[in-house]
């Protein structure tokens, strides 16, 4: 495959973000104007929250989604993949794990469901990772872009609000501009959010990222409706009494890979986390009985995702 940057075939891709917003000044424009949009606060009515490590896929004429959406990214990328004219979309929250299978999967959902629309072309948007001092965030902008390249179809990057220009400088510390975006399905719009309601199963699916579960899920079925958790299991994680006796800040410290500009509720998601898994050791038997998945649909009156037998 050949990335396309700026509209031009390119025989590699880019070796950094610096050199990539250097060399195409069209990127740093469109990420201005991204970040100049204001922020929407989204609540849960038509909502599909994509957590760490998994992604979605839908079309626009789903009745049940109306905006993908992902928060609380600092060192991670938010990756969004559209097919221009079929309106297909895939977002993922990635931090580094399964990073070349989720981009597969991405690529190849896109593309199942843009079938019957011969006109189009993939169009990536990438939002998120700073200029953290310990280089995460483009450690990872590295590993998508090559993921990307090595596909077998062309696709056109046309967002890249990372690095250098999703970062500010307070007090001296660098911080990420933005750390979420939802996209709209009916109309592509891309746009600044914060995500309140973050779906079912919360503890849940934090648990399996925390506990190394390293896989990026694909957790919708756009043809059915469905939101799909698991089933999965996750290694016991070794001292979790031990984890929950620490101060607020020894678990800032030691579990993020961004202590100093994690979001506020960061600490309270990760003791409610600790505690799950505490409690569900092995989810496999205790969570998933019977081997079966969690399934949600959106309830019409309320708009929130409720459990279903399947």
């Amino acid at each position: 495959m050949v990335l396309v940057l700026s509209g031009v075939l390119q025989e590699e891709p880019p070796h950094d973000s610096h050199s990539l917003l250097q060399a195409h000044p069209l990127y740093k424009e469109a990420a201005s104007q991204l970040i100049n949009v204001p922020t929407k606060v989204v609540g849960p009515v038509g909502l599909l929250y994509v957590h760490q490590r998994e992604l979605a896929v839908t079309v626009p004429h789903d009745k049940h989604v109306n905006i993908l959406g992902a928060d609380d990214v600092t060192t991670c990328c938010i990756v969004v993949l559209r097919h221009s004219g079929s309106g297909a979309v895939a977002l993922a929250h990635l931090d580094g794990a399964g990073t070349d299978e989720a981009v597969s999967t991405m690529v190849q959902r896109v593309q199942e469901l843009a079938m019957a629309y011969p006109d189009g072309r993939l169009e990536l948007q990438l939002v998120g990772g700073f200029s953290d001092s310990r280089h995460y965030s483009e450690e990872l902008f590295y590993n998508i872009m090559h993921a990307f390249h090595r596909q077998i179809v062309e696709i056109d990057l046309t967002m890249a609000c990372v690095g250098e220009v999703n970062t500010t400088i307070r007090g001296g510390i660098h911080w990420p501009i933005l750390y979420g975006v939802g996209i709209n399905i009916k109309t592509g719009e891309l746009f600044p959010a914060q995500f309140p309601d973050k779906g079912p199963d919360l503890a849940l699916r934090w648990a399996r990222h925390l506990a190394g579960g390293q896989q990026v899920l694909d957790i919708y079925d756009c043809s059915l409706g469905m939101l799909r958790i698991g089933p999965f299991n996750y290694e016991p994680l070794r001292g979790v009494d031990l984890w929950l006796e620490q101060s607020d800040d020894f678990i800032l410290q030691h579990l993020s890979t961004s202590p100093e500009v994690e979001s506020p509720h960061f600490v309270m998601q990760v003791r409610q986390t600790l505690k799950y898994i505490q409690e569900h050791p092995f989810p496999a038997v205790t969570v998933f009985r019977d081997n079966r998945p969690h399934y949600y649909r959106r309830d019409e009156a309320s708009g929130h995702w409720t459990p279903i037998r399947f």
